[in-house]
């Protein structure tokens, strides 16, 4: 029998490792969510004991599959309602500068019992990955990249800063900041803070925090992990990982005389006054759902090249045109969609508004074990964002009831279609509350929705003049 030549036998054996790679070890109850042999690390989150890539079979993406493992099972059934509202709210948790956590469900069989949940995975490699490649190839960081970098996770932090209660990371490395080919930065590991927080005594065993490892300790200031840190422990960090200019104010010993993140994102070293192009670009995507789906190209085809559609006058000397010609559409393409994606935040130039964080996050919780009722399963919830909204009505055969069609447009270009059967008492807001509580939109586009539809009913139930 002929033995193989080496390259063949190679490329052999790397298609078996491949191949077993990708067997499926497990799935999520809902059958969505496919648990690979193939492990992963996705930065360093402690206390999360097991982690592995997994296919998500709606979406056809990789997700994380993550697990927790309590070995005390009768001490986690004795909290196993607070843990499960305190995972259902931190799926609520939604910016596009922060690791997604999609879904969770308990697994509790035996002896042990395992908190199993699904968070985003993002492929292209963490900050630590990229500055060593940078190093290895003898390249000069270059200065916008690092602009839009800080930019992208200050505007995560302040995110999570403006929360009430605050969110603290307490885990900012180069590790647990990943950037995206396209330039977009995403910060992991945010949960585990919260969880050691929201979690009993005799359940933080598997997720307590800790500096583990020596070699990131410079990231950590010197009140990290006592009683009386907070938000200004991230600022800390975050001036380790920035490295660059205002890494002093970053660094202060005093956690009170530290700069929050929204100060950071007015620095002279950051801040610039944003374009009209970008505000325009914002204001086209916060109103995109208003619009039909393909307006660029279509607007595009409508414009007379050759036009005027800026200039600018000088007295005594030739002004400056620019004309439609002069504009690269697959530019302006490029440009809305990293816009869409979070790459491009705007600064906030108002008071920052809190953001709503449930008590579970931080507060003591009842006794589960005085709970009358169990909690419900929850719904999945819908992170994606509408783009686009169409809606018909009509009236029944014999004209005493109206029949609603709505068409949703998400961000994926998925094509969500809805109809009902509308009752004399229904109403717009009560409408799209529903459709958030049982999943089929983003709760940021409830009131979006809600306009539209009292439009839609004034157009149609209003009679002709």
């Amino acid at each position: 029998m002929a033995v193989p030549e080496p390259d063949a036998r190679l490329a052999q054996e790397k298609e078996e490792e491949s191949e077993e790679e990708s067997e499926i070890l497990e799935e999520s109850p809902c059958g969505r969510w496919q648990k690979r042999r193939e492990q992963v690390n996705q930065g360093n989150m402690p206390g999360i004991q097991s982690t592995f890539l997994a296919m998500d079979t709606e979406e056809g993406v990789e997700v994380v599959w993550n697990e927790l493992l309590f070995t005390d099972k009768k001490a986690f059934k004795a909290h196993e309602e607070k843990i499960k509202t305190m995972f259902e709210q931190l799926v609520l948790v939604d910016h596009p500068n922060i690791v997604k956590l999609h879904k969770y469900w308990l697994d509790v069989k035996d002896l042990k019992a395992r908190v199993i949940f699904i968070t985003e995975y993002v492929s292209s490699g963490s900050l630590k990955q990229f500055l060593k490649k940078t190093k290895k190839n003898h390249k000069a960081m270059n200065a916008r990249a690092w602009k839009r970098w800080c930019t992208q996770i200050l505007s995560a932090l302040s995110f999570l800063h403006s929360c009430e209660p605050p969110i603290i990371h307490g885990n900012l490395t180069s590790d647990t900041i990943f950037i995206q080919h396209n330039g977009l930065i995403k910060i992991g590991s945010v949960w585990h803070r919260v969880f050691a927080n929201a979690l009993p005594d005799d359940l933080r065993s598997p997720i307590r925090i800790e500096r583990e490892e020596l070699r990131n300790l410079h990231f950590f200031p010197p009140e990290y992990g006592q009683k009386t840190d907070g938000t200004a422990v991230d600022i800390f960090s975050f001036g380790m990982c920035a490295l660059e200019e205002f890494i002093l104010s970053c660094l202060t010993l005093n956690p009170d005389k530290r700069p929050t993140a929204n100060n950071l994102l007015f620095h002279r070293v950051l801040f610039e006054v944003h374009s009209l192009k970008l505000l325009a670009a914002h204001c086209f995507i916060n109103n995109q759902y208003l619009m039909p789906e393909n307006v660029v190209e279509e607007k595009i085809k409508e414009l007379d090249l050759n036009m005027v559609m800026a200039e600018i006058r000088r007295e005594g000397r030739p002004g400056a045109q620019w004309r439609y010609s002069e504009v690269s559409f697959l530019e302006l393409d490029k440009f809305l969609e990293d816009v869409r994606n979070g790459i491009y935040p705007l600064m906030n130039f108002a008071v920052s508004r809190p953001h709503a964080l449930p008590r579970a996050l931080s507060q003591p919780q009842e006794d589960p074990q005085k709970a009358k009722t169990p909690t419900p399963e929850p719904f999945d919830v819908e992170t994606r964002k509408v783009v686009q909204m169409q809606c018909n009505m009509e009236l029944n055969e014999d004209k005493t009831q109206w029949h609603l069609t709505l068409l949703l447009i998400l961000e994926d270009k998925l094509h969500r279609q809805l109809s009902y059967d509308l009752l004399p008492t229904d109403n717009s807001k009560d409408l799209a509350t529903e459709l958030v509580h049982y999943g089929f939109i983003h709760e940021d586009d409830c009131e979006k929705l809600a306009n539209f539809l009292e439009n839609a009913f004034h157009k149609y139930r209003s009679p002709p003049l």
